[in-house]
Parts: C-alpha cells; sequence; structure tokens
C-alpha cells in the first residue's frame, strides 16, 4: 500500500514561524527552495501522520503536527525501518538518512511530548533530495526498493 503526502510546510528561518503550502519545489542536493534548511545532511525532514497521532494520543492530547516543524506530513508511510531507503515523494526522490530527534521545542507545544516522541523514530526522519522536482499535498509517497 502506497502512502501520501498530508502536509508540507516551509521553515522561513531557524526557530521560525513555519508555512504551510499545498506544494514546494525540490532541488537535488540542496533541499527545499525558500527553506532556512537548504544544504546539508537535514535537507528535508519527515514525519511519519500515524505515529504523530499514536504518540500524542498516549498523551491523552492532540497536538497540531505543524508543532514538529518537520517539512512534509507523510500518512501510509513507515519511517522506522527507513534509514538508508529512498522514498519517492510525487515525482521526487530523497534518500532517508536517519532519524530526527525532538527537541526542547516539543515540550513547549505540550509538557511530555518530547519523552513520548524520542524512542524509535517518533520524531521522524530527514532526507538528502536525490531527484528535485515539485511535490503536492495528496501526491503519492512510497518507500522504493533498491
Amino acid at each position: 500500500m502506497n502512502g501520501r503526502v498530508e502536509q508540507i510546510w516551509i521553515k522561513r528561518a531557524h526557530r521560525g514561524p513555519m508555512d504551510a503550502r499545498a506544494e514546494a519545489e525540490l532541488v537535488a542536493g540542496r533541499g527545499m527552495v525558500s527553506s532556512a534548511d537548504q544544504g546539508g545532511r537535514r535537507q528535508i525532514t519527515l514525519l511519519d501522520a500515524d505515529e504523530w497521532e499514536a504518540r500524542c494520543a498516549s498523551l491523552g492530547v492532540t497536538v497540531d503536527p505543524i508543532l514538529r516543524r518537520a517539512n512534509v506530513l507523510l500518512r501510509g508511510v513507515d519511517l522506522r525501518t527507513s534509514r538508508g531507503r529512498l522514498v519517492r515523494l510525487g515525482a521526487c526522490l530523497l534518500r532517508i538518512l536517519g532519524e530526527t530527534k525532538p527537541c526542547e521545542r516539543m515540550d513547549e507545544a505540550q509538557r511530555g511530548l518530547q519523552t513520548t516522541l524520542f524512542p524509535d523514530w517518533g520524531g521522524g526522519a530527514f532526507a538528502e533530495v536525490v531527484e528535485g522536482g515539485a511535490i503536492r499535498v495528496g501526491d503519492e509517497a512510497e518507500l522504493v526498493e533498491v
């Protein structure tokens, strides 16, 4: 079963606001156009919507996933076993390089959230862009076998 892109956010500045977008342009080796996190290893951050909702539910709360500060919210893509794998988002191809550990800002959003997200990829993943192009909310998302 394939997943889908549920939300896209662009971070204008480090610790700055996250802007929701219906689509974004990804550039190979750089990341998301207009994002503060272009270049380097963490070009794109990904969050699993199902995992996010389950972790928040374990605290008995609902928290808007924009507060996680990821670039792309996915549904139906299990990130827990994705290190080193490729993920296709619409026409783009990304290589997942590692797990994104949640910082203290999660507890600013909801007490206990950092600890709840910390184990087993609960905070999502970070990736580099291998093949760029446009991604859109509603695009298919899937881990690619190599």
